[in-house]
């Protein structure tokens, strides 16, 4: 690859599934990848064959990301694409040692702060942040600004559908607030992959997900991840849309209602900064 092509992605949630699979696809087309994992054997697993850095960090603590943050600052002066991979189901009705409920936590508040932590250096590089949400958000999700932890109405799916639901409404407040100082934003749904979502829940999909069944009918963790290889690899505005959320390489026609809501993303925004402690810029 021609250096001036190379870019340097950092991928959360690389330790496995899709972010492992698109970690060895855009590392083997010559891209320097950072992988980042919560388990530092299986980051290391497969950061090593690809020559990759790998950072570890558990984005159930804040601390855990701010201190990733602060790695990967120094380690790159350039980002051209920040992919927002890590999420997931998470267990029963809980808090983190941060005082959220961990489904919030590590699907949306998480990646906002690293995000915001980064900021700097992704709008000096002219980055792409790459959102990994769900078609969850259309069928689970229901945003209440005044209860985001869901504290009146818990379940597992409840939780995850409105963390997925907070990623596209994060992307499309990223795009409205820094697309004019060349910062670009796209959410995709992967589709169902063959991984270990839900390991750690108690959710219905959970056998689904570790039957013999499932894992023939759904797809590869490597065509999960083309969506991804295809928005880190191409142009903005030429190859696919900024602020938009995609499934199946396409914008989606159908979205959850809140999704389009754009003084709720900014509301979003603003009550997160607060939440985990940075400027609403």
């Amino acid at each position: 690859m021609d250096e001036s092509a190379r870019r340097t992605i950092v991928i959360t949630g690389a330790s496995d599934g899709i972010g492992a699979a698109a970690a060895r696809l855009l590392s083997e087309a010559g891209h320097r990848v950072a992988v980042v994992g919560r388990s530092p054997e299986k980051t290391e697993q497969v950061a090593r064959p690809l020559g990759a850095d790998h950072f570890v960090a558990d984005f159930a603590r804040l601390a855990d990301v701010r201190r990733l943050a602060a790695e990967l600052g120094a380690a790159y002066p350039r980002i051209d694409v920040l992919a927002n991979n890590a999420g997931g189901i998470l267990g029963d009705r809980t808090k983190t040692e941060d005082g959220f409920e961990p489904t919030l936590q590590v699907n949306h508040l998480a990646p906002f702060l690293l995000t915001n932590l980064l900021l700097d250096t992704l709008l000096a590089s002219r980055a792409a942040v790459v959102q990994t949400s769900s078609v969850g958000a259309r069928v689970f999700g229901h945003l209440d600004l005044d209860d985001l932890d869901h504290d009146r109405d818990f379940t597992p799916h409840l939780a995850y559908g409105t963390a997925k639901l907070e990623n596209i409404l994060f992307t499309a407040e990223l795009h409205r607030r820094f697309h004019g100082q060349g910062l670009s934003a796209v959410a995709f749904h992967p589709g169902g992959v063959a991984t270990n979502f839900a390991a750690e829940s108690t959710s219905f999909m959970r056998p689904l997900y570790r039957s013999r069944i499932g894992k023939l009918v759904m797809a590869s963790p490597e065509r999960g991840a083309a969506q991804l290889v295809r928005f880190a690899q191409t142009e903005p505005g030429v190859n696919w849309q900024s602020g938009a959320y995609y499934e199946r390489g396409r914008v989606a026609r159908r979205t959850h209602p809140q999704a389009q809501d754009a003084d709720l993303a900014r509301r979003l925004w603003d009550r997160s900064a607060e939440l985990v402690g940075v400027p609403a810029r």
